[in-house]
């Protein structure tokens, strides 16, 4: 007999994590909270440092302001981020094509610059990057804590390395869909519901005429 998944809390605010190169201005960040402003729901999009462990902390300080029971919403580098505060604090967390074992995956990125499109800051990714992303790394996790949405045609991060790590999670497939996650407005109801709010038909409707941009990750 299969043992049931513990009970949700129901969430007392949102922390969107922004994918690595993003930001707060994101449209997936946008939309997260504009559903977030439609139940009333406190919600946080902070500007990460690209420093992987100054983004934790910074994300870990936003927390605070979210009431007892926050959910973690996080894309790319910020599902993982996602993970790491949500076994760290016990949270709930909707994972956006999360990135898997990221400190292998920047490994490649050492040396190379880089220009954030919303704030403008140009940085170079480091050695000292890999190692905080390999040094926060979760030995496990626990998958009932999260929602899982994952694009299919996702060409950045392969999706079946997220399947398998998280493998047991509630768990949704887009086909077709791209790292971007450009068809983000059409879940988010299930990303609420899995922090126990419902968001109204009229307002899941409205939030999928908002413009969306699939090139972007975060």
């Amino acid at each position: 007999m299969l043992n049931a998944m513990p009970a949700l809390p129901t969430a007392s605010g949102v922390l969107y994590l922004h994918g690595f190169n993003s930001g707060s201005a994101s449209p997936k960040a946008a939309l997260v909270c504009e559903a977030c402003e439609g139940l009333s729901l406190p919600c946080a999009t902070p500007d990460l440092p690209h420093r992987p462990d100054q983004a934790l902390a910074l994300s870990e300080a936003e927390l605070a302001g979210l009431g007892a029971a926050p959910m973690v919403v996080g894309s790319s580098m910020g599902g993982f981020l996602a993970s790491v505060l949500a076994e760290r604090h016990e949270l709930t967390a909707a994972l956006i094509n999360p990135a898997v074992a990221p400190a292998r995956l920047v490994a490649d990125w050492v040396g190379r610059p880089h220009v954030n499109p919303y704030t403008g800051e140009h940085f170079r990714v480091e050695d000292a990057h890999r190692r905080a992303l390999a040094a926060m790394t979760p030995a496990s996790v626990s998958p009932w804590r999260y929602l899982l949405l994952l694009g299919t045609a996702d060409a950045t991060l392969a999706p079946q390395d997220a399947w398998q790590l998280y493998r047991g999670a509630r768990t949704i497939l887009h086909p077709g869909g791209d790292h971007g996650f450009s068809a983000l407005a059409d879940y988010l109801p299930a990303i609420m519901a899995h922090g126990g709010h419902a968001l109204s038909a009229e307002r899941a409707t409205a939030l999928r005429k908002e413009p969306n941009d699939p090139n972007q990750s975060g």
